[in-house]
């Protein structure tokens, strides 16, 4: 063999056995925190700050209620220290999910006050979507952490107290915010019901074409009442969310002449260089684009 191929056989074996004896390996020991969607995940990251890694089971953009879980979600849960769901109903596939975990886990909504889907006594899941709901998940979180990691209990703390201060600032700008709209046009018609808690927070009568959970709950119904209540009400723009069909929407927005406003974000945040990269973002942006939708 001519002495450069030795020279470079050589050189590989080294960075071979280098590799083989785990040399280049970095070892994170923090404890594994598992979140079944990316708005919690970011809640639990803002907490925990450095002294936990954080994993979401759904993707940017994964539709949450029905999502099948994948063979790679449950090795990854399985290897969590810990595992954190919304409850209140929203993640249909979590009990089954859960059965095959031997995981410790927290339900992120314990203690808030639901609102009931109108008409029958099931809770809407969407309670993150109120900044005032969302003091109580955080103060949860940070229960949560402290039982796992006691020693870092008073940072828990601290980032947890400045994040709730973020929360009260985000909640009084909201407010002021919708002042802005007129009276009567105070209105939110979106494709799925994930806005009650905003809507309350916010003094906005709500309407959509299916309450919760998946398309396929619209009814011809649904579409024929929130049609006639948009022109009743003359209501300027409608809404649909950004995990699901906008098509029914547009069928509203085609017949009433109002304006098809665009897509809020609820159950996913967006990649780090999108509109809503952490969840404070989401608030922010879906504010922002119903005061201009019910004010242009």
């Amino acid at each position: 063999m001519p002495k450069r191929g030795v020279v470079a056989t050589g050189a590989l074996l080294a960075l071979l056995l280098a590799g083989c004896t785990g040399q280049s390996e970095v070892v994170d020991d923090r404890p594994l925190v598992v979140t079944t969607f990316t708005v919690i995940a970011d809640m639990v990251e803002q907490v925990g700050g450095d002294r936990v890694r954080v994993e979401s089971i759904t993707r940017v953009g994964a539709e949450i209620h029905g999502y099948e879980p994948t063979p790679g979600d449950l090795r990854r849960a399985q290897g969590a220290d810990l595992i954190i769901d919304n409850g209140l109903g929203l993640e249909a596939w979590f009990e089954q999910f859960l059965a095959n975990l031997d995981v410790p886990r927290v339900v992120a909504s314990e203690g808030v006050e639901p609102v009931l889907i109108a008409g029958t006594m099931a809770p809407n899941p969407h309670a993150w979507m109120s900044p005032v709901a969302a003091e109580q998940y955080i103060e949860t979180i940070r229960a949560a952490l402290t039982d796992l990691d006691p020693e870092g209990g008073p940072e828990f703390a601290g980032n947890a107290d400045a994040y709730t201060g973020e929360l009260r600032a985000l909640a009084a700008e909201l407010t002021a915010a919708i002042e802005v709209v007129p009276a009567t046009s105070r209105v939110l018609v979106t494709c799925e019901g994930a806005f009650s808690y905003l809507a309350r927070d916010l003094g906005l009568d709500e309407q959509y074409i299916w309450p919760v959970n998946a398309e396929q709950q619209s009814t011809p119904q649904r579409l024929a009442d929130t049609i006639r209540l948009v022109r009743e009400r003359q209501v300027p723009a409608v809404f649909c969310e950004s995990t699901v069909s906008a098509d029914p929407m547009l069928q509203v927005a085609e017949s009433t002449g109002a304006r098809y406003a665009g897509e809020l974000y609820v159950d996913s945040l967006s990649e780090p260089d999108g509109p809503v990269p952490s969840y404070l973002d989401l608030l922010r942006y879906d504010l922002a684009l119903i005061v201009d939708g019910l004010t242009s």
